[in-house]
């Protein structure tokens, strides 16, 4: 990565070095050396420290310092790579076989062999706390075969699955810490394999995690130690950087670009992501319930001159699910909803939808999203759309809309991609999925196809099942997308070896402090 100019944020944004902008190691000088602290400036709370049991998308950044997982992905590409599981082969297409690194234990000394691998998996797709059992629905039993050994027994073949096992499902906890703690769960008392090694937690306030003196990849990690400070106010965040209290912050807005970058102190990152702005849709519920109104509010949105406002030209248009630099995106998909207010006015005067009639849709309260809102009521009331915004805290507006309540036909709110797309389609738009927000049926060929999807480890295989499932769901307007954001990180000059990755959850596995 090189020092962001504007050529190169406009280069970035027509996709044309969406696929190479990511490689490498940022701004990486000399050899790299141990110790120091790396600083932090977090936008959240996390929701809880153990993977199973957390609901935010958010506090992956916390637990990949904490935790390692069975699989990794490539940062460019999310190709799933070998990780505690040194290796993987499907030896039928209802068998997965994962041979485990030897030699890792847990930060409180357990070994991480197959019994602790399968009594992990085990809990995560079964345990009647965990979040993450749709992750793993696919298994139907795990098996120790080996010491280092487990075999998973599935119900369909699931080639997601190497992709699957490198976010939560894949997280590794010691079964120690887990047997001997209170509820079964380790919300505030982490015990993984990961880097760093849990020390404290103070709420809303600051975590602590210290270098992990056993881990079993050579030289790693650099830094003695990571402080994440929670800094919900994102300029307050960002000034803790560019005035040297803390050396990075993620998940930054793109209003924040031009502030940060007048700071001689600071460099930043960024690169394409995962991370999509959408209008979930509730299509069990008027008007929602009429694929005409889907569809014409596909239309009204002009998704191009979105990014340019809400955005500040730091994010791709977003046509589907999917961003150009993925390997599964379609471009015929891509243009099934060029921005026409005529047709949106037409398709709604088709489906009976008295022009004006407001239309109530879920949102967030902070500064941003306020924004994204009174953009999108603008461009909307021109196709003859009135929206009315319901506001309330991110979880309070999510567990309205996804939770029992149902409430609202809509909610503007952020997907932040999984490692595996195949995971992304069931978890929105498969029958009674959590983030199918009136759990409301969709067409039986689509399910079919992300059953298909999942078939074979063919790529070339995978990706027309993919451009099935992408027409499927955006014919059908099951969901509006409007914008993947760039992954935008501020650091001082000090932190080197950073690199963005597609998934945009920041990871440190080179990062290391200068001076």
């Amino acid at each position: 990565m090189t020092m962001t100019t504007r050529r190169e944020a406009m280069a970035l944004i027509s996709g044309a070095l969406a696929s190479t902008t990511l490689g490498g190691s940022a701004f990486a000088q000399g050899t790299p050396k141990k110790g120091g602290t790396l600083r932090i400036s977090a936008p959240a709370n996390p929701s809880s420290l153990d993977p199973a049991t957390g609901g935010a998308g958010s506090d992956h950044a916390f637990l990949f310092t904490m935790y390692d997982t069975l699989t990794e992905w490539e940062f460019e590409t999310l190709k799933p790579k070998p990780g505690l599981a040194e290796s993987w082969k499907f030896t039928d297409p209802n068998t997965l076989v994962l041979n485990i690194r030897s030699g890792v234990t847990f930060h409180d000394g357990t070994p991480l062999d197959a019994e602790a691998v399968k009594f992990n998996l085990d809990r995560n797709r079964s345990d009647a706390k965990s979040n993450i059992k749709a992750d793993l629905l696919s298994v139907e039993a795990v098996e120790v075969t080996g010491p280092q050994q487990v075999t998973l027994k599935l119900k369909t073949p699931d080639t997601a699955l190497p992709g699957i096992l490198s976010d939560r499902a894949g997280m590794m906890v010691s079964p120690t810490a887990l047997k001997a703690a209170e509820g079964g769960v380790v919300t505030r008392k982490p015990v993984g394999a990961g880097a760093y090694a849990f020390v404290s937690w103070a709420d809303g306030e600051k975590i602590v995690v210290k270098r992990n003196e056993k881990y079993w990849k050579p030289d790693r990690p650099y830094p003695d130690a990571i402080e994440i400070s929670i800094i919900p106010e994102l300029t307050t965040g960002a000034r803790s950087v560019t005035a040297g209290q803390n050396d990075l912050i993620y998940q930054l807005p793109p209003r924040q670009k031009a502030i940060i970058e007048r700071a001689s102190s600071v460099k930043v990152v960024h690169g394409p992501t995962l991370y999509v702005f959408q209008i979930f849709l509730n299509w069990a519920k008027p008007p929602f319930d009429n694929i005409k109104v889907r569809q014409a509010l596909n239309f009204a949105i002009d998704r191009e001159a979105f990014v340019k406002a809400a955005l500040a030209g730091l994010a791709e248009p977003a046509y589907m699910n999917l961003p150009k630099a993925h390997w599964a995106y379609d471009a015929e998909v891509a243009k099934l909803y060029p921005y026409d207010p005529d047709k949106a006015r037409k398709l709604l005067a088709e489906a009976g939808f008295k022009e004006g009639t407001p239309i109530e849709i879920g949102g967030y309260t902070d500064q941003d999203s306020v924004q994204r809102e009174e953009i999108l009521i603008e461009q909307l009331r021109k196709a003859g759309i009135t929206v009315r915004f319901v506001n309330g805290t991110v979880a309070e507006a999510s567990a309205a809309f996804f939770g029992p309540e149902k409430k609202g036909a809509g909610l503007l709110s952020a997907w932040t991609g999984r490692p595996d797309p195949s995971l992304t389609y069931s978890l929105m738009f498969t029958k009674d999925a959590y983030y199918n927000g009136g759990r409301a049926p969709v067409p039986p060929e689509l399910e079919a196809a992300i059953k298909d999807s999942r078939a074979s480890e063919d790529i070339e295989v995978r990706r027309k099942a993919f451009a099935t499932v992408q027409r499927l769901v955006m014919e059908n307007a099951f969901v509006v997308p409007l914008a993947f954001q760039f992954e935008l990180v501020a650091m001082n000059k000090k932190v080197q070896g950073y690199r963005p990755n597609l998934l945009g959850k920041p990871k440190y596995d080179d990062v290391w402090l200068e001076g």
